[in-house]
């Protein structure tokens, strides 16, 4: 069995794609207390250093079994690098440079493989410069690399969403990037209709499904359950739910009445992806930060619960987040989707 190191790994999702692969995660790196919290939940047996990663050492994975091939993977901070986040990207956001602390890992640790996920602006940003600094960093370490950038609803993730993965092999094996797993992408509609019927504001956390899955995606998703986790919505003010009302499927803040937007400064200065309604009949958009995007359900007119995105990510409804709903939330947006991951991690396994 192939043994795992999961750095940054937030709440747990490339991890999660990891024990999907049959990986072994022995040890994992999360600095923020909530998202640790997450990941300690549901991964009960990796040892889990929920501190800085510029204080961590290799010695301290002293319980690695040599014998047995080693992957380490994980994504430093991205949103110095999101295409969406123009304030912070470059050389000045001191988290752009936290992949050396990956990089400082790997030339101590020594892993067969590495995996190094982030977003697709890493491409683009400073023209290129972070990905370069990456890749070299990985060839001065001893590793031959691939890169490309992955579409999530490809590979049975019911979301169009770009991530790039760099894959590097110490002993000079050469990746290609995984084939499509999912001749036809699956839907909103596909992915969580069967979750519990919530209203605004709604909170009951662990709740009944509202009948028989409708997917196989939404049964493997659920497994033997009867009730999920996590059914929690923000409760959002009456006028806010009256904008949702003049939304339709696909639209955006752009169809809501000028006087419901008043308290807008220039409400055309908007993005794009404000109060922007999910078609059920397609894959999501990003799932990404619930209070910057304000996604609105796809027949309610109220956000997304917390097990409903995490169902649009791919995690099973067995993985429990913890924290307040906003701390879930971030959780659930900042993640790899799992059945991304897989993909990527079943590839390695497949030319080991």
């Amino acid at each position: 069995m192939m043994q795992g190191v999961d750095l940054f790994s937030g709440a747990g999702g490339m991890s999660t794609g990891a024990l999907l692969s049959g990986i072994d995660i022995r040890y994992a790196v999360e600095l923020s207390q909530h998202a640790a919290a997450t990941f300690a939940l549901n991964h009960p047996d990796t040892e889990l250093f929920a501190r800085d990663v510029r204080t961590v050492r290799a010695v301290e994975f002293r319980e690695l079994d040599r014998r047995k091939q080693l992957v380490l993977f994980g994504g430093p901070p991205c949103q110095g690098f999101s295409t969406s986040n123009q304030k912070n990207r470059g050389f000045d956001n001191e988290k752009n440079w936290l992949f050396r602390e990956y990089l400082r890992l790997v030339r101590s640790v020594r892993p067969d493989w590495v995996v190094f996920e982030n977003v697709k602006g890493l491409l683009e940003t400073e023209g290129g410069y972070f990905l370069d600094a990456v890749l070299n960093g990985f060839k001065r370490a001893g590793y031959r690399t691939s890169h490309f950038v992955l579409n999530s609803a490809d590979y049975g993730v019911p979301q169009r969403r770009n991530r790039l993965f760099i894959v590097g092999s110490l002993h000079g094996l050469e990746i290609s990037q995984p084939k499509p797993t999912s001749r036809k992408h699956i839907t909103v509609g596909q992915a969580i209709r069967d979750l519990p019927n919530l209203e605004n504001g709604d909170a009951p956390d662990v709740a009944k499904y509202s009948g028989a899955a409708r997917s196989a995606y939404a049964k493997d998703r659920r497994g033997d359950l009867h009730e999920c986790p996590n059914n929690i919505v923000t409760g959002n003010a009456p006028e806010i739910i009256e904008r949702y009302s003049h939304i339709p499927p696909g639209g955006n803040w752009k169809d809501i009445p000028k006087r419901l937007m008043r308290n807008y400064a220039d409400v055309t200065r908007c993005h794009t992806g404000i109060y922007r309604r999910l078609k059920s009949d397609e894959p999501s958009v990003v799932i990404g930060n619930f209070r910057k995007n304000m996604l609105v359900h796809p027949w309610k007119n109220r956000g997304l619960s917390v097990r409903e995105a995490a169902r649009l990510q791919s995690f099973p409804d067995h993985f429990r987040f913890v924290g307040t709903i906003g701390f879930q939330q971030q959780q659930v947006g900042n993640a790899v989707p799992p059945l991304l991951a897989t993909a990527v991690f079943n590839q390695i396994l497949s030319v080991r």
